[in-house]
């Protein structure tokens, strides 16, 4: 059975129980009604139907003619009256309105006479009673009277037919008017539920067209003010998760393939230099000493350069899953500088800038923060031409460290920045060793940057250092920034960089500065 008609079921049965007692009460009351207003008229009857037979009996008590008393306004229509003697016997029997000769009653023997005192009512139902054409059941009341001095006894039973019909047109009426207020309701109710339901089915076509594969499709005209409409915007919130993980995992699937294809390229270019070098030391550099000294430096260079990349990529490997980092307080600018040093030393013909102002501290791995900057600088130094200036510069920005490593170099393309810190990602498509290295380098900032929990990023059109007097800049160049959570440490504004190559200190164990 569906929603929607046990729903029109419930609603139209407890309506159909309310109009059932609501007829049964009205029923019951007119009923009391009707009978509380017989018994007062039958307490009022006696009297006068008693004081119109005995008249009646007085003026004409053989002959049996019409008394003209008997259509006495005083007494309901079609009124029984009986007379008897204190011995029992009928002395008159009459209907008002009708003959007086009327006997058909059927009247109880002997009659349930209150006794023990004069004039006292007893009620008792009579059945079969007719006067002239009529037949119904009456309710009688017996009074004690005194007649012509004797005791006597006056029968009076009134008609029940108005009642019993007036009763019955009222259950006829109630039949009709429940039944139609029932079928009107019900299509009503129909009508009701079913535009309520209508967001759900709306939400099960939907589901239908989400399981065929279509995760774009969303619930339409969703109202926050009804439990219909949440549930529509709650479904659409669960969908639109759904399909950005979906969305998610399609491009991490993407990314892997992309990955795996480019680290076999990467890795299979040493494995094939390593081949062919093992192949001229089979084919007889063995014994030539200069060839064979050729072949073990190029067998070598080949495997540290495989090493190197093997090591980054574990490196990546392991700042993804478990990210083991140390956390110590340090002086990233005394960091910078060093790296800074460090980049003059490998590239004496660049213009490398670095003017620390204050110290800034960060929490973090002092060797991976200085890797960061090492990856920058390099990336700067091979990605532009000779002579290009680089701009280093880190300092404090609200609650963050700023690090920006900036050149003019030719910039980045708007289409490759979405992907630049990616693995193996490299502007060149020809991947020639000469424009660049494997595509790790950034990667490794990015990732470094993440599990420090900072950001990275790149702007092409930002501001560049100016280049050096007399030289043109090759083009509109490209900031790389990292931004690192700030550490809550008060330094001294003397700043003493480290000597070149060395580690970068920690300022855990740092004595404090000097009170002033």
């Amino acid at each position: 059975m569906t929603l929607r008609l046990r729903l029109l079921l419930v609603l139209v049965g407890i309506v159909a129980g309310g109009l059932i007692v609501s007829d049964v009460v009205t029923y019951t009351s007119l009923r009391s009604f009707l009978a509380a207003r017989l018994d007062q008229q039958l307490l009022a009857a006696p009297g006068p139907v008693s004081h119109a037979l005995q008249i009646c009996l007085t003026q004409n008590p053989e002959t049996g003619a019409p008394c003209r008393l008997l259509n006495n306004t005083n007494v309901v229509p079609g009124t029984y009256g009986q007379l008897q003697d204190s011995n029992g016997t009928v002395l008159l029997s009459a209907c008002f309105f009708n003959s007086r000769t009327a006997n058909l009653a059927r009247l109880p023997k002997p009659l349930p006479l209150s006794t023990g005192r004069a004039k006292a009512t007893t009620f008792f139902a009579v059945t079969n009673t007719g006067c002239g054409a009529r037949s119904y059941e009456g309710v009688a009341a017996v009074t004690a009277l005194g007649l012509s001095g004797e005791n006597g006894v006056v029968v009076v039973a009134l008609p029940l037919t108005d009642e019993n019909q007036t009763l019955t047109h009222l259950i006829r009426q109630e039949g009709l008017v429940s039944g139609a207020v029932l079928v009107v309701l019900g299509g009503l109710a129909w009508w009701i539920v079913r535009r309520g339901l209508r967001p759900l089915d709306e939400m099960a076509t939907t589901a239908g067209a989400i399981a065929g594969g279509d995760l774009s499709q969303r619930v339409a005209g969703a109202d926050a003010h009804t439990e219909v409409g949440r549930l529509g915007e709650a479904l659409n919130t669960m969908l639109t998760e759904i399909e950005l993980a979906f969305a998610g995992r399609a491009a991490s699937e993407e990314r892997l393939r992309r990955f795996l294809a480019d680290a076999s390229h990467e890795l299979r270019t040493p494995l094939t230099s390593i081949r062919g070098y093992a192949e001229i030391f089979d084919r007889g550099a063995r014994d030539r000493p200069e060839d064979l000294a050729t072949s073990m430096r190029h067998i070598r260079s080949e495997a540290n350069r495989m090493s190197e990349m093997v090591d980054d990529l574990m490196l990546l490997a392991r700042l993804d899953r478990e990210r083991p980092l140390a956390h110590e307080q340090v002086e990233l600018t005394a960091v910078v500088a060093a790296a800074v040093d460090a980049g003059r030393v490998k590239a004496p013909d660049r213009q490398v800038t670095f003017s620390p102002s204050a110290p800034v501290v960060v929490v973090g791995d002092a060797n991976r923060l200085r890797q960061v900057v090492d990856n920058l600088v390099a990336n700067a130094i091979s990605h532009t031409p000779a002579g290009t200036p680089i701009a280093v510069d880190v300092r404090a920005d609200g609650d963050t460290a700023l690090l920006t490593v900036a050149d003019r170099g030719p910039g980045i393309a708007p289409e490759e920045r979405p992907h630049i810190f990616e693995p193996f990602h490299r502007a060149d498509p020809s991947r020639a060793r000469a424009t660049g290295g494997v595509g790790l380098g950034l990667a490794i900032v990015s990732a470094i940057a993440l599990a420090h929990g900072g950001s990275v990023g790149v702007d092409s059109d930002a501001p560049a250092p100016a280049p050096a007097p007399g030289a043109e800049a090759p083009g509109p160049g490209a900031t790389f920034w990292v931004r690192l959570p700030l550490a809550q440490l008060d330094l001294p504004r003397t700043l003493t960089p480290p000597a070149p190559g060395a580690q970068p200190p920690s300022l855990v164990d740092s004595p404090p500065p000097a009170a002033p």
